[in-house]
């Protein structure tokens, strides 16, 4: 998607977002958590998990925080998309030859998909954001959250309640008590992803064709 856990497409939050629980929220960004255009190893760097990653046994990824299970999910997720398409899963920092310009586009059509965007969404501040749903990392959302323009809707909505309270110059805590409906939502599809990534994960890697 170019929109806990955001992760980018294209410079988008994809799926990602603060705990709404959080008491102590920052300063407001000046923008939406949608749709920017950065490059693509930036966007990665977002949507990598930690250090323990996809590699992690599935004891060691139970282990960690519930944002991290579903971003090492989703990590998992979308390298085995682009490697069924012939397509190398790039990292931040990888020292390697880096990708030509062609291949770089490539990879960022096959991770986030290409053409018309699909779904849109205007915030109060008047910021709209859009995303596919086509793409490696749209399907790893359905596969995780179980419906991505669901999980889209909501998950840019609670992304901007700051900038939304900055914008209409109101507390937080009136913005959240106005979108307590997205946010009941928003925690009951966190929760199915963090179920579903946890199956995922301790599924381990798919079995060689005999």
């Amino acid at each position: 998607m170019r929109h806990e856990a955001a992760p980018r497409e294209a410079g988008a939050r994809a799926g990602q977002s603060h705990d709404p629980r959080d008491p102590h929220p920052g300063p407001a960004p000046r923008r939406p958590l949608g749709l920017l255009a950065v490059p693509l190893l930036t966007v990665l760097a977002a949507l990598a998990p930690l250090a323990v990653g996809c590699s992690a046994a599935p004891s060691r990824t139970s282990a960690l925080p519930p944002n991290d299970i579903i971003k090492t999910a989703q990590q998992k997720l979308t390298d085995t998309c682009l490697t069924r398409q012939g397509l190398t899963p790039p990292r931040p920092g990888d020292r390697g030859r880096p990708p030509s310009p062609a291949e770089q586009q490539r990879v960022t059509h096959a991770l986030f998909g290409a053409g018309h965007t699909e779904l849109s969404l205007t915030l109060p501040t008047g910021y709209s954001v859009r995303a596919h749903t086509d793409g490696c990392l749209a399907s790893a959302q359905r596969t995780l959250y179980g419906d991505q323009r669901r999980w889209f809707r909501v998950s840019t909505v609670i992304n901007n309640l700051k900038p939304e309270a900055a914008f209409r110059k109101e507390p937080l805590s009136e913005v959240r008590t106005r979108h307590r409906g997205d946010l009941a939502e928003w925690r009951r599809l966190r929760a199915r992803a963090l179920i579903n990534a946890k199956a995922h994960l301790q599924a381990g890697p798919p079995r060689a064709a005999r």
